[in-house]
């Protein structure tokens, strides 16, 4: 920067006041305070702390980066063909799945009844199909054993029988 004083008038000191302004203005500009404040870390996604209104952006942007979809998982259900007739096939399996799953919930619950009923046993044996589960209740447990007679497989289950003391 060149500052240029020229002398106008009858000033004892050429460029003197000049001069002075430009003192104070250094020395105001050098004792200004420096003003800071801390700096905040704020997350961006709202599952640690970050704003609410952020989650449908960061969900579209997490979508649209996913290289899987859920046709991906059909076609690994159904096979590489992927035919109507698979889709037929594994709609039909899916309603026998379920249909067996609801009949061992119904048999399930008649063990339970058998074991923590209003009339409780303390043994019993139940047969539904090729299923055969026999349970008996010894004094701090009962004992569960789940037998296929189809292929002969054997599963024993042991609950912890609370015990209270009155």
């Amino acid at each position: 920067m060149r500052v240029r004083f020229s002398r106008q008038g009858g000033g004892s000191r050429p460029g003197c006041i000049g001069l002075s302004v430009l003192a104070v203005a250094m020395m105001a500009a050098a004792s200004a305070n420096a003003l800071a404040q801390d700096l905040v870390y704020t997350p961006i996604n709202p599952s640690f702390g970050g704003n609410a209104l952020n989650s449908s952006h960061l969900l579209g942007l997490a979508n649209a980066q996913r290289d899987a979809t859920a046709s991906d998982a059909d076609d690994e259900l159904l096979g590489s063909a992927g035919s109507i007739a698979d889709t037929q096939s594994s709609d039909a399996d899916l309603f026998v799945r379920q249909l067996q799953g609801r009949l061992l919930s119904a048999l399930a619950a008649q063990v339970t009844e058998s074991i923590f009923g209003d009339n409780p046993q303390d043994n019993g044996l139940i047969t539904f199909g090729d299923t055969t589960v026999s349970f008996e209740r010894t004094l701090d447990s009962i004992a569960l054993t789940i037998t296929n007679t189809v292929d002969g497989t054997v599963t024993q289950i042991v609950v912890p029988q609370l015990v209270t003391s009155n």
